[in-house]
């Protein structure tokens, strides 16, 4: 941690801020999903249950300016894939509003007023092997969205353009002819990359398209979109669960828990100085690999249910700081001057330890046990 906050350091001198008063390409405001997962509806009347409705994002508010990476990090299950989906119009809001150059996409109610806004941005997911359709070659998987927008109507026009791409993820030309079945599974995903490039977009959904490669592949592909970001001036909104990969590309970081935004900023300040402490936890967990001697602590128990989640702060079956407040009133977002937000009763009322005292911590945990209420 100690080489990670030296980089972060010296990374935010070169980093340019967004300019004062610029409109964020994307926000997103109040996001709300809410999934009906009762049983059938004879066996909710035989047995006398109410309906069982899933909390997978329940409030999520984010801004991400021009040209920047906004990451989405947390567990398994705390709604970061849900996110992506909803800003791309996969789903449905429950509540909430998702704003596109101050188009809200809700308003959008016909094909003809979507195309113009829905070819500026695109989805790169996150199995490089079930998202290309193995029947078609290449080339055709590349050309969909040119002729789907109606970009191109020329054969050769749109051949010349295809072979750009592939050139532009670091493939060959010649590669358009081939089946994806032919490629590794990095070159799979280069051949993703190569298709959401076709259409021109500006904005990006990656959800987590490294994590079904091999480390040394994840870097390659790391590096290859942030060539890409700066050539193109593309804006990413990154879903991930691995700190390390959002650490590398991210300008700014939200910590998701159990459907909730729980801490959001800039990513040197999220890593150098983490306010909540599912955060502090999260990078506890890093392993030490420089042996420095810091003790880790790993993230204690389990992810309540959605369908059922905890009272108050979703968190505080888990927290070592967890008091009664936390149990029964929801946190307050509150706005730091370092720039940023979270939602934490504990940091609210200073009862917090500075971050990486890890003695605090895990004398914390060993108070409360990290999971009773």
């Amino acid at each position: 941690m100690a080489q990670i906050a030296e980089d972060v350091r010296n990374e935010s001198r070169l980093r340019p801020q967004p300019a004062a008063g610029e409109q964020p390409l994307l926000q997103v405001q109040d996001l709300a999903r809410y999934f009906d997962v009762s049983p059938p509806w004879l066996n909710r009347v035989l047995e006398n249950e109410p309906k069982s409705i899933l909390k997978a994002v329940d409030g999520v508010s984010f801004d991400i300016p021009r040209g920047k990476t906004f990451s989405l990090v947390g567990e398994s299950g705390c709604g970061k894939s849900t996110v992506a989906r909803l800003v791309v119009g996969l789903y449905q809001p429950t509540r909430g509003t998702v704003h596109f150059e101050g188009t809200d996409l809700a308003t959008l109610k016909t094909r003809k007023q979507q195309a113009p806004v829905r070819k500026r941005f695109q989805m790169i997911f996150q199995d490089p092997f079930a998202s290309l359709n193995p029947r078609w070659r290449v080339a055709d998987i590349i050309a969909e969205p040119i002729r789907a927008h109606g970009l191109m109507s020329d054969a050769g026009q749109i051949r010349r353009r295809v072979g750009e791409l592939l050139e532009q993820v670091r493939l060959s030309a010649r590669d358009g002819e081939k089946f994806p079945h032919e490629f590794s599974g990095g070159q799979r995903q280069r051949i993703s990359i190569a298709r959401a490039l076709a259409s021109n977009p500006e904005f990006l959904v990656c959800d987590e398209p490294t994590s079904a490669l091999d480390v040394s592949v994840q870097a390659q592909i790391l590096n290859l979109m942030k060539e890409l970001q700066k050539e193109l001036g593309l804006t990413y909104l990154f879903i991930s669960h691995d700190l390390a990969v959002v650490y590398h590309i991210s300008d700014y970081v939200g910590v998701m828990y159990l459907g909730r935004l729980v801490e959001w900023g800039e990513a040197r300040r999220v890593f150098f100085n983490p306010q909540h402490p599912y955060t502090r936890m999260l990078l506890d967990a890093i392993p030490d690999l420089e042996m420095t001697g810091r003790q880790r602590i790993p993230v204690a128990g389990e992810v309540p249910s959605p369908i059922h989640p905890p009272s108050g702060c979703h968190f505080h079956p888990r927290c070592p700081f967890a008091e009664e407040r936390c149990r029964s009133e929801t946190p307050k977002t509150l706005d730091f001057a370092a720039g940023g937000q979270v939602r934490c009763h504990a940091v609210e009322e200073g009862r917090l330890p500075p971050p990486g005292d890890s003695n605090a911590l895990s004398a914390g945990s060993d108070a409360t046990g990290l999971g009773g209420t």
